[in-house]
Parts: structure tokens; C-alpha cells; sequence
């Protein structure tokens, strides 16, 4: 696989700085043409120690305006960092559209290493390999640009570049014991690196493998590759855009829109088929004197548990969705108020902000995830892109199809770094919202929970019962399920919501 980059190819300086001087303007032209697009561009740097990595992005910088570019180098993770799912400190840092980011020890640094020292099997390794490929294709899919570069050096040539180094007394820093034992391991990590490039260069993010022998050739390579992809990738995203708001002009035309009835008493359209929420029991009660009772005996258990998961570095994200009026603020006093302040936040998520719509929808949700032993409520979350999102035509057909897998992939992220998640949907029925509706009404310090928006939604009562039986069917997995909880009675909702937590949090805590 590197037999090709192991050729000894090699540029004049003359050469070398004509090309640049044109180069240079090139690339700060096709940047600030890149500020008003709607994709970032993500660029991975990886290969041989001593391959020129650090020189070439350091000329990146140099020859464009680094204002605009997000340099990111990793090593050993952060207690932070540590305390939430690995992939937390990428999205963390992820480029906004516009934008360039740069990313040295990325993704790949971590399972090649792992590899190469024979940490981990090659059944493990292919796994981690095959998380980036979903990572990477999450983020391709939304728009963005993804360049991953392989500097590659010989083993001799790897030899000669580490001594040449040595003897530059202003160089000399860069060469590390390590990286001599990394040349004494050359042939393992050449593996690696094949069967990484292998699995993982894809047409939404393929690898380049670049010569590093000469800096001066690798550096140029590199930008002038990054110049030609940005021009490629700017034409067809300016054709996708062009066909799918073609398309979605199309689909508003045959689509009628729902007309604002006048008479809010009278009966919302409903499915002719069961549905996932059609066969709950919404009769389900519970007495006050048995709820007072079992309340203050779950708020209690809750407590204690909690105070035992903090003790133990155990995290929870509750999930809180629902119908309008369903009593989803009600649930999560319940929960709060039998916790310490200290240990918990509840983020309530409404239409993103212009920095929320830069990035890639998840974005918003990944960097909220808590520290070790913390509880996170949300209420309302990252089923927005399948639920209102989908519903209101806010997200194309193709953009919220595609979510359920991401939400699965996202899921089943935070699952296995360990942390609880529970995920609720609070439902009532068309009548008893009416009721909660009229009842707000009256109620002055109610009447602000009450918009036109909840009306407009209540007619799409259909539209929207038919996404929630998709979500429960593409998203409902072992690792997290959904709980689907009889709201009509708020006492009988409280109860079951709180046990589900408890029992939750007890399981997990005897697994650790």
C-alpha cells in the first residue's frame, strides 16, 4: 500500500516557492468563499512520526488566514474528557460551517496505537475502526468536507529524518524516546496503518497517502489538495442545495396546508390504524392518599440512589418528550426535588441559535453531556429532528430519515461509556389536552405555557402520532429503550416515571 509513497519524489526550491506565491492567494480566496458556505471543512492529519505533520499544518496556517481554521491536537485524555464518552472531545470540537478544522492525533490515534502495541485484537481494532466510519459518515451526510492525509515515510528514510532532527539544536525537541521505539516497531505499526487506511477511506472520507521524504513536496501536496477538494465540494453542494430546494418546493405544493379550524372543541383527525400510543391503557389512576404516600417513599429511594451514583461516578440523561400539556415539567420537579441542587441540570431545548444551526444537529446535544456522577434532564432533545423537525418540514424527508440510525449510533455511545439513559414519553389523549389546553387558559400563571403554536400542533395530531410510532419503532433498542407513560392522570405519570428511574439506577449501580 505505501510502496508508491516511497518513491523519493522531491520539488526545487524554485519550484517550490512559484508554486507557493500562487498558491497562497488561491487558498485565502477559496477560504473566504468557503465563510459563506453552508459545510466546514475537516481535515486529518496522521502518518509516520517525523513525516512532516505538524510542518504542514503549521504552513496551512501560515499561507491561509488561521482566523477562520480550528487547530485540534489530542493526547492523553483529561479527567473531563475521561468522564464523558470518548467521542465527546471531537464533537466538542468540530468546525462550524465556514470553517476549518484541523485535527492532529484525531480518532485514529487512540485504536492505531492500541493496535500497533497489541493492546487491543484485530476484531477489537476493526470495531473502533467501524465507529469512525459511522462518526465520519454522521458528519459527510450533513454536508461536511472530510480530508484525511497519511504523511508516510520509509523506515530508512523515517531513520535518517529523526537523526537529522537530532543534530538541529532547535529541532532536537521534537524527537522523543518514544518515537525511536516506534521506528524499532516500524513493520507493526505499517500494519496497522494498512488495515486502518483499508477499513476507513471511504468515498465521504477518503485517505490520501502523501510522501513526506521531502517537506517541501508533502506540504504542497497537501494544500493543493485541500484548494481542489473545497472548489469540488462548494460546486456539487451548490448543486445538491439547488435540487433539494427544488424538490421541497414540490412537496409544499402537494402538500395542502392544514387549515386553523374554528372551532377548537371540536374533534383532531386520528389515524385509522393502532398506533404504539392507541394501545396504551390511558385509564390507568392512582388514589391521592396512595400517591402522597408512594411519592414521598420513590423521592426518598431516588435520593439515596442518587447520592450513591455521584458517590460512584455514575452519570444519567433523562429524556423527557411528549404531546403538549403532557405534564413533562411536572415529571421533572418531581425528580428534582428530591435531589441536591448540586448534582443535577435540566436543559430545556427549544429551536437551535445561529451557532447551534452551524453545526451539525447532535453538536448542541454532545457537548451537554455531564461530568462523571451528574444528572442531565433534557427536556426535549435530539428526537427534535424526527419529531417537530420532520412534522413542520423543518428537516428534508432524507435529513430525518436518516436520524434514526445517527440517534441509535449516539445512543448507544453514552450507554457504553456506562451511563444511565432513560427516555420518556409522556402521553395524554385529544380530549384531556383540550382540557389542560382550556384549563391554562383561566389559570393566569398558566397562561404562559399556552402559545398558538400548541393549537397549530394539536391539529396535526395525526402527523404527529405517526412520528412517534416511528421514532419508538427505529429507536427503541435494548440498550435504550423507550417507557411510554399513561399521562392522563398526572399522579399515575409521577409515579411510574419515578420508579422507572429508581429501578433504573438501582440495576445499574449493583452492575458496578
Amino acid at each position: 500500500m505505501f510502496e508508491t509513497a516511497e518513491l523519493g519524489r522531491s520539488i526545487s526550491k524554485k519550484d517550490y516557492d512559484e508554486k507557493v506565491q500562487s498558491l497562497r492567494i488561491e487558498l485565502l480566496e477559496i477560504q473566504q468563499e468557503l465563510r459563506k458556505c453552508d459545510f466546514p471543512v475537516i481535515i486529518v492529519m496522521a502518518g509516520v512520526d517525523g513525516a512532516g505533520k505538524g510542518t504542514t499544518v503549521n504552513l496551512l496556517n501560515e499561507w491561509m488566514d488561521s482566523r477562520w481554521i480550528d487547530n485540534n491536537a489530542y493526547i492523553r485524555h483529561s479527567d473531563e474528557e475521561a468522564e464523558r464518552p470518548r467521542y465527546w472531545r471531537y464533537w466538542r470540537d468540530l468546525p462550524p460551517k465556514g470553517k476549518i478544522g484541523i485535527f492532529l492525533s484525531s480518532w485514529y490515534s487512540a485504536p492505531f496505537i492500541d493496535h500497533a502495541y497489541g493492546e487491543i485484537d484485530q476484531a477489537d481494532y476493526d470495531e473502533r475502526l467501524d465507529r469512525i466510519k459511522i462518526f465520519e459518515k454522521t458528519l459527510a451526510d450533513d454536508g461536511a468536507l472530510i480530508l484525511k492525509f497519511w504523511m508516510h515515510l520509509g523506515k530508512d528514510a523515517q531513520k535518517k529524518r529523526l537523526k537529522k532532527l537530532e543534530k538541529d539544536d532547535l529541532q532536537k525537541w521534537r524527537v522523543t524516546k518514544t518515537d525511536w521505539k516506534h521506528w524499532k516497531m516500524y513493520d507493526k505499526f505499517v500494519e496497522a496503518a494498512e488495515r486502518l487506511i483499508m477499513r476507513t477511506s471511504k468515498g465521504h472520507a477518503p485517505w490520501s497517502i502523501v510522501e513526506g521524504a521531502d517537506i517541501k513536496y508533502a506540504s504542497l501536496t497537501v494544500a493543493e489538495q485541500v484548494r481542489d477538494a473545497i472548489v469540488r465540494h462548494k460546486a456539487q453542494r451548490t448543486i445538491e442545495l439547488e435540487a433539494q430546494d427544488a424538490l421541497k418546493q414540490a412537496q409544499k405544493a402537494e402538500n395542502k396546508p392544514v387549515k386553523k379550524k374554528k372551532d377548537r372543541d371540536a374533534p383532531v383527525e386520528q389515524l385509522p390504524y393502532p398506533t404504539v400510543l392507541s394501545r396504551l391503557d390511558m385509564t390507568k389512576t392512582v388514589e391521592k392518599a396512595s400517591y402522597k404516600k408512594e411519592l414521598k417513599e420513590l423521592q426518598g429511594r431516588l435520593n439515596q440512589l442518587a447520592r450513591k451514583a455521584s458517590d460512584q461516578g455514575v452519570s444519567s440523561i433523562l429524556v423527557f418528550e411528549g404531546s403538549d400539556a403532557a405534564g413533562k415539567g411536572g415529571n421533572i420537579r418531581r425528580i428534582t426535588s428530591a435531589l441536591d441542587a448540586r448534582s443535577y441540570k435540566v436543559l430545556p431545548f427549544a429551536a437551535p441559535n445561529d451557532e447551534e444551526r452551524a453545526h451539525h444537529y447532535l453538536w448542541r446535544f454532545w457537548r451537554d453531556m455531564s461530568r462523571a456522577g451528574r444528572i442531565t434532564i433534557f427536556d426535549r432533545s435530539w428526537y427534535g429532528r424526527v419529531l417537530v423537525e420532520r412534522c413542520e418540514g423543518f428537516a428534508r424527508e432524507d435529513e430525518w430519515r436518516r436520524a434514526y440510525g445517527e440517534i441509535v449510533d449516539f445512543e448507544e455511545q453514552i450507554v457504553d461509556h456506562g451511563t444511565v439513559l432513560l427516555k420518556f414519553w409522556i402521553h395524554i389523549d385529544p380530549d384531556e389536552q383540550l382540557a389542560r389546553f382550556k384549563a391554562r387558559e383561566v389559570t393566569p400563571w398558566k397562561q404562559w405555557k399556552l402559545t398558538d403554536e400548541d393549537w397549530r400542533n394539536r391539529e396535526k395530531w395525526a402527523e404527529y402520532e405517526e412520528a412517534v410510532n416511528d421514532l419508538v419503532e427505529k429507536t427503541s433498542t435494548t440498550t435504550a429503550p423507550w417507557t411510554l407513560v399513561e399521562g392522563n392522570d398526572k399522579k399515575f405519570a409521577r409515579l411510574k416515571v419515578l420508579r422507572t428511574v429508581c429501578d433504573a439506577l438501582e440495576k445499574r449501580l449493583e452492575e458496578k
